[in-house]
């Protein structure tokens, strides 16, 4: 199943410490992780805190960033002050070893473009540097596929379509959530606990079609009708499911809805 979900920029509102809001992104990074979510949309939602939302956003892209060139990437700043706290996703993309002599004719490895002394080298992370003679500039992160060991490493860029194994998300930022769906023409499924109660018979519509999944989650303090008001009546292929019938709880932590959401898709799907 193709999933994408849509979180708020807000998302981070019912954190007060930026420690336990760091705690927060990474579950829900390791949600997405572990049920293959393709796509992060993060939408504003009249939010005046921008700082959560950089650091949403930031977090989000450093945790699906390989380990081997993070550095690069993302230099010392305020934002990681609490990374020591973030939980590894262990994706396939970041399960790799360090050593040249364990690599395999047809690895698969992300790289990563760096300018070094005047030229374009590859930091696929075996702790030397590749010549790169392709046409992306430094610091554009690319797929690489390993194409011979001796009497030399050479290598092939591959396109993300062609990775069979689950390669991590993509974070993307949107103005507001009725842009994003207006422009969405694939499924989507809005979370609310008014909605219709999720059950196996419901999951045929979206595997069947084999279509893309949008499932959209509201903020901690409000929730989809509210923060789309009148604007969703126009609004295409929506459906609005309850995933946690008869909670006990006065609400649902966002972490927590992603979470349960998610695990019941998978084994309906299944």
């Amino acid at each position: 199943m193709n999933l994408s979900i849509a979180i708020p920029d807000s998302s981070l509102i019912d954190e007060s410490a930026k420690e336990n809001k760091t705690r927060k992104i990474s579950i829900i990074a390791r949600a997405c992780a572990i049920f293959r979510v393709n796509q992060i949309f993060v939408y504003k939602d009249g939010n005046k805190n921008n700082s959560d939302s950089v650091l949403l956003v930031t977090l989000l892209k450093y945790l699906e960033t390989p380990q081997y060139f993070r550095r690069q990437i993302f230099p010392k700043m305020q934002l990681l002050k609490y990374v020591g706290v973030l939980q590894p996703l262990k994706i396939p993309n970041h399960l790799t070893t360090s050593n040249p002599k364990l690599l395999k004719v047809g690895d698969i490895r992300d790289g990563l473009i760096i300018n070094y002394k005047g030229k374009k080298f590859l930091d696929i992370g075996i702790n030397k540097l590749l010549p790169y003679f392709g046409k992306e500039k430094p610091i554009t992160r690319i797929i690489i596929q390993i194409k011979t060991i001796n009497p030399k490493i050479q290598v092939k860029e591959i396109s993300r379509e062609q990775v069979k194994k689950y390669w991590g998300y993509k974070v993307k930022e949107r103005s507001n959530l009725f842009t994003l769906l207006s422009s969405w023409n694939d499924n989507i499924i809005l979370t609310s606990k008014n909605g219709k109660i999720f059950n196996s018979s419901d999951i045929k519509k979206f595997t069947q079609i084999n279509k893309p999944l949008l499932i959209v989650f509201g903020s901690p303090e409000k929730g989809i009708n509210e923060i789309l008001g009148e604007n969703i009546k126009k609004i295409q292929n929506i459906n609005t499911y309850n995933f946690f019938p008869n909670q006990a709880t006065e609400t649902v932590r966002l972490e927590e809805a992603i979470l349960g959401t998610l695990s019941t898709l998978n084994v309906l799907s299944q």
